[in-house]
């Protein structure tokens, strides 16, 4: 880890730059000029950036090495944050002891700085590896990878594996499975009337949200992984008319795919029938993250990065978690996967979100030193 410890001075300068850079998933100056300094960062390593345009949200980059001809590992990184523009001012980056804090500090800034640098690193020691990898940063992970799953999913074809550069949980541990997701947005119309005058010339279409609600919700079972949740409901004009209208925006997680399609059509099928007569039912959305299955190509590939971790002196652990990423496009396409090789950080996507200085070293060599490993493999 030699190399990395002595770069980590340069590795937090960078790191700075980029967390006081406001890059929200809706917010495209921000994420393009995140964009722009990462992309001058490859290029003065030799790398080709293919910039693919995006109108609203930030563009997407393709990254390998000038000599790369067929590459066989995909890396994965966001460049978008969860934060509004402002946040980077009120909350720059800062160190104390040996955490760092900022807006997107570990998920995934510090991973930004970490794979650059392990490029570095595969560079100066003129590993072959290079010549394997290419690397997506992509613009809007945080909001379901509208614009680049088809590009992560293109790039899938031709590979044999993903890295996914999420932060590392708090204990260390990469990710080896995730719940899939989606979501559904609910839209039921009713007729207004007046509550004091006419009510009963009205149908409450809250009401027939509220019949929908109790009846999605009670599709989740949690032992099972299965959560279905409505989370924001709308509706209602004033207090004294009845509600024409009304809105229910669902959340789905999901372990397996079997289950993806199951809850599907449960929630086709709540939808397809009113319960208040007189009302009618507009069911959009879906589930847009498989998941991640530990099938026998990831315990192949997580095998594989423990092992290289032993080499380090690393005891390197996997989990399963519940929120989705990128990784599950690569995984349900059949590429053998990995997630969580960034840095350790931890309460991401909150004010407290924090980045362990002290874990970039480990995990850039684990990183470089992984590529390096599958390379050989796929070599032979």
């Amino acid at each position: 880890m030699e190399y990395f410890t002595e770069n980590l001075e340069s590795m937090l300068e960078l790191l700075e730059t980029l967390v006081n850079i406001d890059s929200g998933s809706k917010y495209k100056e921000g994420v393009d000029k995140v964009g722009k300094i990462l992309s001058g960062e490859y290029r003065e390593l030799g790398f080709s950036v293919d910039v693919r345009e995006n109108a609203e949200h930030g563009n997407n980059l393709v990254i390998k090495h000038k000599n790369a001809q067929e590459p066989k590992i995909l890396l994965i990184a966001h460049m978008d944050t969860v934060f509004p523009a402002g946040t980077a001012a009120a909350r720059p980056f800062t160190v104390k002891e040996d955490l760092a804090y900022g807006p997107g500090v570990a998920d995934m800034k510090a991973s930004q700085v970490t794979l650059l640098y392990a490029m570095k690193y595969l560079l100066e020691t003129e590993n072959e590896a290079l010549k394997n990898v290419v690397i997506i940063l992509n613009s809007d992970e945080e909001i379901g990878s509208p614009t680049s799953r088809g590009l992560i999913e293109q790039m899938s074809e031709t590979v044999d594996y993903a890295l996914v550069m999420e932060p590392a949980r708090k204990d260390g541990s990469i990710v080896s499975s995730r719940r899939g997701g989606g979501r559904y947005t609910v839209t039921v119309q009713g007729k207004a009337a007046h509550s004091g005058v006419a009510p009963e010339e009205g149908i409450s279409a809250i009401e027939e949200l509220a019949h929908k609600t109790i009846k999605l919700n009670r599709l989740s079972d949690h032992q099972k992984g299965i959560s279905v949740s409505v989370g924001i409901v709308e509706g209602g004009d004033a207090v004294n008319m009845i509600p024409d209208r009304a809105v229910g925006y669902v959340d789905v997680r999901v372990e397996s795919e079997e289950q993806s399609v199951e809850i599907s059509r449960k929630i086709e099928e709540i939808c397809s029938v009113p319960d208040l007569e007189g009302t009618t039912i507009e069911l959009k959305g879906g589930i847009n993250r498989p998941p991640m299955e530990l099938n026998e190509k990831n315990q192949q590939l997580l095998s594989l990065v423990q092992r290289v971790g032993n080499t380090l002196g690393l005891k390197v652990k996997n989990t399963h978690t519940g929120g989705g990423s990128d990784a599950s496009f690569p995984s349900y396409l059949g590429v053998a996967t990995i997630d969580g090789m960034g840095p350790i950080g931890g309460k991401l996507h909150n004010e407290g979100e924090y980045l362990e200085v002290n874990s970039m070293p480990e995990r850039g060599s684990l990183l470089a030193q992984t590529i390096s490993a599958i390379h050989e493999k796929d070599s032979k």
